[in-house]
């Protein structure tokens, strides 16, 4: 896997390794076997991928930073990480994961919904039953992924590949309200939230949002109380705020450059709601953390 040279580093399946897909498993024991290369290196710097990534913890703790909050991925734990997320690898000792990417182009578009709904996600328990599904699958996909010469192969693979992320989304989904179960309330923040996430750079003010839905400010405003304890406002800024945060941290872009990719002409209003938010300036937040 190669990185791409953008603000915020993104790291994609390099060519060599299959049609936008990969399946590995590494052990903390074998881990001086990859240190020489590149690709290895890039997992400890912070990223983003070309593609949805899940780990699937045999044995021993992987520790992961996903957007400034860390986590510790447990024996017979599965953990998803989304395309969007800034992510990486802080200690991976006494391990063994098993790793699959895989590319938009090769998941169904009802998974790719259903993957969108459950992001941000976090490391997820598995039952015993669950987990053995789960590795057999995994051992499955890397066996069709070594067969290159086979016929069908990519089908076959993209195939396999496929039924592993719907028993990943599976699992998260059991844990997980059915949508059947929802209140009127919680659909439309479950809508709110997706719309936000395409158009936070853009659409600042609840009335932008309320019109996409087609409900009133107010009672919009309602629903995302009821449902998250916070208002839309609080919402749009923190979703805002995040994305400020990773280009601060990863990138060489001045906060003025930030402010404008993120919808803000009036620079100076962007620092004071950045520093209302986060209780201190994006000079000092920069100063702190980066990389």
């Amino acid at each position: 896997m190669a990185l791409k040279s953008t603000s915020i580093p993104v790291n994609s399946i390099a060519a060599q390794v299959g049609a936008g897909i990969f399946v590995g498993r590494i052990s903390s024991e074998d881990v001086h076997l990859y240190e020489q290369f590149e690709e290895f290196d890039i997992i400890k710097r912070s990223h983003r991928d070309a593609y949805h990534l899940f780990f699937l913890q045999e044995k021993g703790t992987t520790t992961l930073e996903i957007d400034f909050q860390k986590h510790a991925v447990r024996p017979s734990s599965v953990m998803f990480i989304h395309q969007n997320q800034v992510h990486r690898t802080l200690s991976f000792k006494n391990a063994t994961v098993s790793v699959w990417a895989v590319t938009n182009e090769n998941i169904s578009a009802e998974y790719l919904k259903l993957l969108e709904d459950i992001a941000p996600a976090k490391p997820l328990a598995l039952t015993q039953e669950a987990f053995s599904i789960i590795c057999d699958a995994v051992s499955l996909c890397a066996k069709l992924s070594a067969r290159k010469n086979e016929k069908l192969h990519h089908l076959l693979l993209s195939g396999s590949c496929n039924t592993l992320v719907g028993l990943v989304i599976s699992q998260y989904l059991i844990r997980s309200k059915p949508a059947g179960k929802l209140s009127r309330f919680e659909i439309i923040t479950k809508a709110f939230k997706a719309i936000l996430e395409r158009n936070f750079a853009t659409a600042k003010r609840p009335r932008e949002y309320a019109q996409r839905l087609n409900v009133s400010t107010a009672y919009l405003n309602e629903c995302i109380k009821n449902a998250t304890g916070h208002s839309i406002s609080h919402h749009i800024q923190q979703r805002i705020i995040l994305e400020a945060k990773r280009l601060l941290y990863h990138s060489d872009k001045s906060i003025k450059e930030i402010a404008t990719e993120l919808g803000y002409d009036d620079y100076p209003y962007f620092s004071r709601l950045f520093t209302k938010v986060t209780g201190i300036t994006p000079m000092t937040f920069r100063n702190k953390n980066h990389d």
